[in-house]
């Protein structure tokens, strides 16, 4: 039976306010995460970071998901079928899900249909609230309208302009998630604040301390045919320093920590990556591969200026930069083995059907390295060979290890320190020669890595970042955009992944882990190579009833 919206509200004044409610002996499980980052927007069309990502993930749905090993599987899409030329996509919706309860509607709430999915597809090509514009444009656009139509309630079709085999998997997606028209309309720019989908989990309240969701007792999915989903609660709260929210964990005041960033490895890990001793009876750590990859990148566009002058155009300069950098000991002593070096190229392990060991990257070589400096006219000492890599704060141990590093075959480093935002615009602008990023997979698929090396994505519209431009990667980029043959299309990305190498418009460095510190009292936590947070199954025990 559904619960009303006063009852809800009368949970949520059990689970959180302050003075005697507190010591109610309420078994309700309310589940607590700590974010160390900015939510900044509940909105779907918004989703772009991580800290938007996870949240809104509690709150919508799409067409179809992906699971913890990267299959696309349905959603609130039940079925689908794909013409043999593979630009269109039909879809047949499920018929009994339901939107969050809301006012705006004419009734306490009403079934999600086909016509909602082309609302809320077309609002991601509006410039003015969308984070996905570069995304969408694989979709077909005449006129600026995407050609999605809803031939019937649970009926839905998409066109695409030219083939994409990976389009199921961008359609995971949180972008893609379906909203109410009725309520946007209703709410205007405050629908990012204030957020109605489908979801596990319905928005409740978000102050400067907290944000709250409360458990959806209409959800359509079930596991094993009971309910989900299992908690009754989430609290996302925003303490900002690391060792604060490690000590509220230990103390059972949060459930949940993650990423090696947002934790003292040194006081959690030994170098060997595993937790300390002291630690293990309070706490689960879940690790696994993470489709991210850190990297140092160059702009490599420098049209009409002397090698001499701008050295980091010569491929064997680049090249000597690779080999100049001992990636596993940045692993072992800056990460604690929270990761792995980058020893075969640009895309990371952990995706489906992909290998990327059957790909030679580069290996510590420090006299590999002053010999091809030496043969490209730069040999050990000779002055004028001076570079500037921009950093963030968080990155400055480890750029200082590279700075000794690449001074030992011949190269001066500067370092400049400088906030992300910063970087992020500078290298968008094509103003920066030499810089440290990482990329996180949007979709999993290999596609996702290999197209920032695409020569039509250049930024500032694309993400091609270092002006790279090579006529034999664009032909396999483009084949592999239309050949349906896994083996064959993952052949490809070997190919553009040996190309990369051989240029070095980057340097890898490592490729991330998943990690997250788990209070022992919570069971059910799942592990994907996206990071996605899927709260759906997991289960609480409330040993502590008051707080």
């Amino acid at each position: 039976m559904r619960i009303s919206v006063v009852a809800i509200f009368v949970l949520a004044v059990l689970f959180f306010s302050c003075g005697e409610e507190e010591k109610v002996n309420d078994t309700r499980t309310v589940f607590r995460y700590n974010e160390m980052g900015s939510i900044t927007s509940l909105d779907p069309v918004a989703s772009s970071s991580f800290e938007n990502i996870w949240a809104v993930n509690q709150l919508f749905n799409g067409l179809v998901q992906v699971d913890d090993s990267l299959n696309v599987l349905p959603c609130i899409a039940k079925s689908w079928e794909i013409s043999d030329d593979g630009l269109k996509y039909i879809f047949h919706l499920r018929t009994d899900v339901l939107f969050h309860p809301h006012k705006a509607f004419s009734s306490e709430s009403r079934k999600v249909v086909a016509k909602d999915f082309v609302y809320s597809f077309r609002r991601l090509f509006d410039p003015e609230i969308s984070r996905a514009l570069s995304v969408v444009e694989i979709i077909n656009v005449k006129n600026n309208i995407p050609s999605i139509i809803d031939t019937d309630d649970s009926t839905l079709v998409i066109e695409i302009k030219r083939p994409f085999q990976p389009f199921l998997n961008l359609l995971t997606m949180k972008f893609f998630s379906v909203v109410p028209e009725e309520v946007v309309t209703y709410l205007g720019k405050d629908f990012s604040k204030f957020p109605v989908g489908t979801g596990p989990f319905q928005f409740r309240m978000w102050d400067d301390s907290k944000i709250i969701f409360l458990k959806n007792p209409d959800y359509f999915e079930k596991l094993n045919g009971e309910s989900l989903p299992f908690l009754d609660a989430i609290n996302i709260s925003f303490i900002r320093d690391k060792q604060s929210a490690f000590l509220q964990l230990i103390r059972g005041k949060i459930d949940l920590i993650s990423g090696a960033d947002a934790i003292n490895i040194d006081v959690v890990f030994d170098h060997d990556g595993k937790l300390n001793k002291e630690y293990e009876h309070l706490i689960t750590v879940l690790t696994g591969p993470f489709l991210k990859t850190d990297y140092l990148g160059f702009y490599v566009e420098k049209n009409g200026i002397d090698d001499s002058l701008y050295p980091l155009k010569v491929k064997a300069v680049r090249q000597a930069i690779n080999y100049g950098l001992d990636r596993e000991k940045i692993i072992r002593f800056f990460r604690n083995n929270m990761g792995k070096a980058a020893d075969h190229g640009f895309i990371p392990p952990g995706l489906k059907e992909y290998s990327s060991s059957l790909v030679k990257g580069y290996f510590y070589s420090p006299d590999k390295a002053k010999l091809i400096l030496t043969e490209a006219g730069f040999p050990l000492g000779k002055k004028g060979l001076a570079l500037t890599l921009h950093i963030t704060d968080n990155f400055s141990d480890i750029a200082e290890f590279i700075q000794a590093q690449l001074e030992k075959i011949g190269l001066k480093v500067n370092l400049l320190v400088e906030p992300s935002r910063e970087i992020n615009k500078a290298v968008l602008k094509g103003e920066y020669d030499f810089f440290k990023k990482s990329w996180i997979c949007d979709y999993p698929d290999p596609e996702n890595f290999m197209f920032l090396f695409y020569s039509l994505n250049f930024s500032p519209v694309g993400q091609n970042y270092f002006h790279f431009k090579n006529s034999r990667f664009d032909e396999l980029f483009e084949l592999s955009q239309k050949e349906k043959n896994k083996k064959i299309r993952m052949k490809l990305f070997n190919e553009m992944e040996r190309i990369i190498n051989e240029e070095a418009p980057v340097i890898p460095l490592y490729h991330d882990k998943v990690v997250r510190l788990v209070n022992k009292n919570c069971s059910g936590m799942k592990l994907n190579p996206m990071n996605l947070l899927d709260l759906r199954t997991v289960k609480k025990l409330n040993t502590n009833p008051n707080y």
